[in-house]
């Protein structure tokens, strides 16, 4: 699987907003590697200026950062779901409007993307790209059909989200205000954090009074301590949050069909978000934790239990890497590396052929032969797709003396399509339509093969202490139950 998008914005008179919407994109980096793009403004459409460029953000803003002068701006580092990767698609959009200039930048990917594209272009819109943002960006510039709140930017996007309702999490500039919306359902994350300065006053004891500078929104939490921002709190399923210099302000909240519950991806938790992020009030890294801990339960090796000092519980680097903690911590086996990530390999799922990707995998882990020769491995892994990438690490782990070798996958096996912002393999790569687990560990040469069941993983990711929490989880590409309809889409 491929990741999501980041999206990353900025309002501030206090501090260098560039500056640090560049270092909030580099925190959210690991959701999208192929473009990044920053839009900054002064609050008139003549202030609009803009970078774009393909490639990691260091590289993109290295010699570029200096132009991009404003106290507001917006950001989005980007993974291709819809739209070939390339610079026409790098986002943010900026177009002109009726009411001035909008940027628009876009984490999801919309299920109703194709009926939406007719619609623009019917209206004679025309459009550059294939992006579904660009759709977005289009329906935002067109006039509401019913302006009834008095404030016509809301009605724009309330409107919009009445057309869509899945996937995306949108930040908007216009004037001197971002806007950050969520779909109804949640399926992405969104949160808004807010910049402190301590002055001290002169006087009596020198009393420090904490004054708040400036306002971010991002995808993640992660990049909050990064830009010395603290979490104000998360936008909730449906919400438009107007932030403007002096806070922000919930608008409106959008309703879901009736009987429907939240969707938010449960992968956020497996393997798109980082691990010092915070979803839904909890921290991702105990999360993937209470995962592994569940798949022990469910799925511990036989014989474990008996011979601990010849077992080591290890990881495939990074994401399984709490799992396979509470893996271990569970079954009170050692936890030990095994496997030495190479950072500069590129990602073996974007390699074009299976030779390829198999050879990048060779070349990507390298093996910690002390911990594992004469060992019994057992190899936490977050999923299993192909089956391309555990199949050379198992062959490495056995050729460096590994005496048996078990996989546990922290997540069920996933054999569905996503319409919501992951690239998923067709039906026919995915490895677990076309064997079972046993099948799969004599196909990868594995001695067994253990998925988390999804009941588990669900109790795994609810948050702790909050028995009465009503939140649901998107599971599509593992139970084959979408939020929306989406019959027109197979």
């Amino acid at each position: 699987m491929e990741e999501a998008c980041g999206v990353f914005g900025c309002i501030s008179r206090s501090i260098n907003v560039a500056d640090t919407i560049a270092v909030g994109l580099t925190g959210l980096q690991h959701r999208g590697q192929e473009s990044a793009g920053i839009v900054m403004s002064s609050g008139t459409d003549d202030s609009y200026v803009e970078h774009k460029g393909m490639g990691l953000v260091e590289h993109v803003f290295k010699d570029n950062l200096l132009k991009l002068q404003g106290h507001i701006g917006l950001g989005h580092t980007r993974y291709s779901t819809v739209g070939v990767s390339s610079i026409i698609n790098c986002q943010p959009f900026v177009v002109q409007s009726s009411l001035g200039k909008i940027a628009v930048a876009h984490n999801g990917e919309l299920v109703e993307a194709k009926k939406l594209r007719k619609e623009v272009l019917d209206m004679g819109t025309g459009l550059t790209t294939n992006s579904d943002s660009e759709v977005i960006t289009q329906i935002l510039c067109h006039p509401p059909k019913v302006l009834n709140d008095g404030h016509e930017w809301l009605d724009r996007i309330k409107e919009f989200m009445s057309r869509s309702l899945i996937s995306y999490s949108l930040v908007i500039m216009h004037d001197n205000k971002l806007y950050a919306a969520r779909d109804p359902f949640g399926n992405r994350p969104l949160c808004i954090g807010k910049i402190k300065q301590r002055n001290v006053l002169k006087g009596e004891g020198d009393e420090k009074k904490e004054e708040v500078i400036g306002w971010v929104v991002s995808s993640e939490t992660c990049p909050f301590k990064s830009v010395g921002a603290e979490l104000e709190r998360f936008v909730k399923p449906g919400e438009i949050v107007e932030i403007s210099l002096t806070g922000y302000k919930i608008l409106h909240t959008a309703q879901r069909p009736e009987n429907k519950r939240p969707a938010f991806c449960i992968f956020e938790y497996v393997y798109f978000s980082r691990p010092d992020s915070f979803l839904e009030g909890q921290l991702v890294h105990f999360v993937r934790e209470r995962c592994g801990e569940t798949l022990a339960v469910e799925h511990p090796v036989v014989g474990i239990d008996d011979e601990k000092d010849d077992w080591v519980v290890s990881t495939v680097p990074e994401s399984a890497t709490p799992a396979a903690i509470g893996y271990a911590k569970k079954l009170k086996v050692q936890y030990a590396e095994v496997l030495c990530k190479n950072r500069y390999v590129g990602r073996s799922f974007i390699q074009p052929t299976l030779n390829l990707r198999q050879r990048t995998v060779s070349m990507k882990y390298g093996v910690l032969e002390d911990h594992v020769k004469n060992k019994k491995i057992v190899l936490v892994d977050d999923s299993i797709v192909r089956g391309t990438t555990i199949t050379p690490i198992v062959q490495l782990l056995r050729k460096s003396g590994a005496l048996e070798v078990h996989i546990r996958v922290a997540s069920p096996p996933i054999k569905y399509p996503c319409y919501m912002g992951i690239n998923i393999p067709t039906t026919n790569e995915l490895i677990a339509n076309k064997c079972s687990a046993d099948e799969l560990a004599k196909h990868i040469g594995a001695d067994s093969v253990k998925y988390i069941s999804l009941k588990g993983l669900e109790d795994s990711v609810r948050p702790e202490k909050r028995q009465d929490y009503d939140g649901g989880y998107c599971t599509a590409c593992l139970s084959n139950v979408y939020p929306v309809e989406i019959e027109d889409l197979v």
